[in-house]
């Protein structure tokens, strides 16, 4: 079956952002950016596959750290300028080694 990636909107420069979400918790663990390539090897290898601005270059989550993540689902969002992963994350999901992204600065919270 073919996959319709008509209706992403990719921005200027060619990338969408990718919200990455815990598959068992829904705790959201990571945004990075796409480009079509990293989508439809994601979606063709189920190993998230993300783009460097930094680097100018794919990278696959995990491949130097070991911090994989297994997806399970990939959903565009309604005005199609977003992606959500849901995956199985091995190890951290953030660069810090930390499980998520957004565990070091709250900006509100329960406790606030």
């Amino acid at each position: 079956m073919a996959i319709d990636l008509s209706k992403v909107r990719f921005n200027a420069e060619g990338l969408v952002p990718a919200v990455c979400q815990d598959d068992v918790s829904g705790q959201v663990l990571m945004m990075a950016w796409m480009d079509l390539e990293a989508l439809e090897r994601t979606i063709a290898t189920r190993e998230a596959t993300y783009f460097s601005r930094s680097r100018n270059e794919l990278w696959i989550k995990g491949a130097t750290s070991g911090h994989t993540q297994h997806v399970r689902s990939v959903s565009l969002d309604c005005d199609g300028d977003t992606v959500l992963l849901k995956v199985v994350q091995e190890g951290g999901a953030c660069h810090t080694g930390d499980f998520t992204c957004f565990d070091a600065h709250p900006l509100l919270g329960e406790n606030s």
